[in-house]
């Protein structure tokens, strides 16, 4: 079974850019309820995978509620780690796509994800809609992301996306982890990968240590 990362900072530590509750909220329903849903399809087909990552590569071309909850699941661990209670500057190469990125998800119908990835050692931005990942794109990698879901800021936000996402930008984006991305895709270091499948359950809740 696929478990539910814990957060690797407390609830209120992104205050005020996302409040204790929208974390709670997100934290422990919505990406809970994506495990949850995960596992017990994966169950009723008696399938083991041994990551996620490989499983969403192996869904992805049917589409439907298996790669759906696996592609939620992996984007929502992605995006706790996409975020710190210590914001740093951005280096010049994200500094330069900030813009692209609040309109990019400003714009964005309905929900999603914004990204930055890289694609062939360029920086690019675009966003994906509902559950659609980057996790198995061979082309693009992903170096960090924000959540577009309505339940990701409209308690903090309302209607204000593009308030939130500047916000989020200037205030929560987790550089350091972004920089280790993008040096791994350029073959330098490991690339993030969901904590594997255990058949503890009482390991639910631990995740691995990220770059605060």
């Amino acid at each position: 079974m696929f478990t539910l990362p814990a957060l690797p900072y407390s609830y209120d530590a992104l205050e005020p850019v996302l409040s204790d509750t929208t974390m709670r909220t997100h934290h422990d329903k919505h990406h809970k309820a994506y495990v949850e849903t995960l596992n017990k399809l994966l169950a009723e087909k008696g399938a083991s995978p041994d990551s996620l990552e490989t499983l969403i590569g192996q869904a992805a071309s049917e589409g439907g509620k298996l790669f759906n909850n696996a592609a939620q699941a992996w984007n929502h661990g992605f995006f706790w780690y996409s975020m710190t209670p210590n914001p740093s500057r951005p280096g010049a190469e994200f500094a330069g796509l900030r813009d692209r990125f609040i309109e990019e998800g400003a714009g964005h119908f309905a929900s999603g994800w914004v990204w930055i990835a890289d694609k062939g050692g360029q920086l690019t931005v675009l966003s994906t809609h509902d559950a659609d990942t980057l996790a198995h794109r061979p082309d693009l990698t992903p170096v960090i992301v924000c959540d577009l879901w309505e339940h990701a800021y409209y308690l903090d936000y309302k209607n204000d996306r593009k308030g939130f996402l500047g916000k989020w930008f200037d205030e929560a984006a987790n550089w350091r982890f972004a920089e280790s991305q993008m040096q791994a895709a350029r073959g330098q270091g490991e690339l993030y990968r969901y904590p594997p499948p255990t058949t503890d359950r009482q390991s639910i809740g631990q995740g691995p240590e990220i770059h605060a």
